[in-house]
């Protein structure tokens, strides 16, 4: 309905105010078919987001969105920017990915202080998270953003409160948002998984990790990633072929047999999960400072 602003990254999405057509207005980054990466990553971004739900992780409400020409014609902002040109973005369908709550009111942060990374409410998600980004092979670091429960319009998966309940002696911030509320976070593109438009596999120990060690300070062992490890194994291949029957065929150009490769290869890699995980641990980087 309406292209609010440009995002940053390499494919170069905008965030647009979008309508369900039962007048709810819900507010996505979209992706678009022609973007600088490939159309490749709108497949991912479908069907990792779907797999990651399936497992249980904070991982944003998904749609595919439909953008008319019209509507591009009329927003000069809407088009890709080239180093020597630009062309307006692709009409039709797209990835959009819910932004976890109303833009207009609502702090979003790539970043937290360490003190406050640790409080972090489900922080034990990014062991989850990295099972899964081994599991896909993402070949981007994972990215995450940080927000406060209370500023949630609800669009991510899982139940959430809107607002935690005020304890004796507390008193709301200017905003409306306790000084005292924890941070939660939700895990966001997946476009790099099965290696952006190569869809292949290429592993390596340091993939798929998040930047900064302190998130990983609750791991022990192997068993804090076994329920995790457990989730992906249960997902059948019948589960997957119904993921992939929601993914426009023009995101992959028709080529359903790449698609299909591509899922059966993933199924046989579930089995080597573990393997991938103790790969991280024995890298220089030595993620998991309390896993001895």
């Amino acid at each position: 309905m309406e292209q609010i602003r440009r995002m940053r990254g390499g494919a170069q999405s905008h965030l647009m105010r979008c309508t369900d057509g039962r007048d709810h207005d819900i507010y996505c980054v979209v992706k678009f078919q022609n973007n600088p990466q490939h159309s490749r990553v709108l497949v991912n971004e479908l069907l990792g987001n779907r797999i990651a739900r399936r497992m249980g992780l904070p991982v944003p409400r998904v749609e595919i969105v439909k953008v008319d020409a019209d509507l591009i014609r009329w927003t000069p902002a809407l088009c890709i920017e080239m180093p020597r040109s630009s062309t307006p973005c692709c009409p039709g369908l797209q990835f959009g990915s819910a932004h976890p709550g109303d833009p207009r009111r609502m702090t979003l942060h790539d970043f937290l202080p360490d003190e406050q990374l640790r409080e972090v409410e489900n922080i034990t998600d990014f062991a989850g998270m990295l099972v899964f980004d081994k599991w896909l092979c993402n070949t981007n670091g994972r990215q995450t953003l940080f927000f406060r429960k209370s500023e949630n319009g609800g669009a991510l998966h899982g139940s959430m409160e809107k607002r935690d309940k005020v304890s004796p002696g507390s008193s709301p911030s200017p905003g409306g948002v306790m000084e005292n509320e924890r941070y939660s976070t939700v895990m966001i593109d997946q476009g790099f998984c099965f290696n952006a438009g190569e869809w292949n596999y290429p592993d390596a120990p340091l993939r798929g990790l998040y930047a900064r060690n302190r998130v990983y300070e609750g791991v022990n062992g192997m068993e804090a990633f076994d329920p995790w490890i457990r989730r992906a194994k249960s997902i059948a291949g019948r589960a997957l072929d119904e993921f992939a029957k929601e993914v426009p065929p023009e995101w992959y150009c028709d080529d359903f047999d790449a698609l299909h490769r591509l899922l059966e290869q993933l199924l046989r890699r579930v089995n080597r999960l573990e393997e991938l995980i103790l790969d991280a641990k024995r890298s220089n980087r030595q993620p998991f400072p309390n896993w001895r």
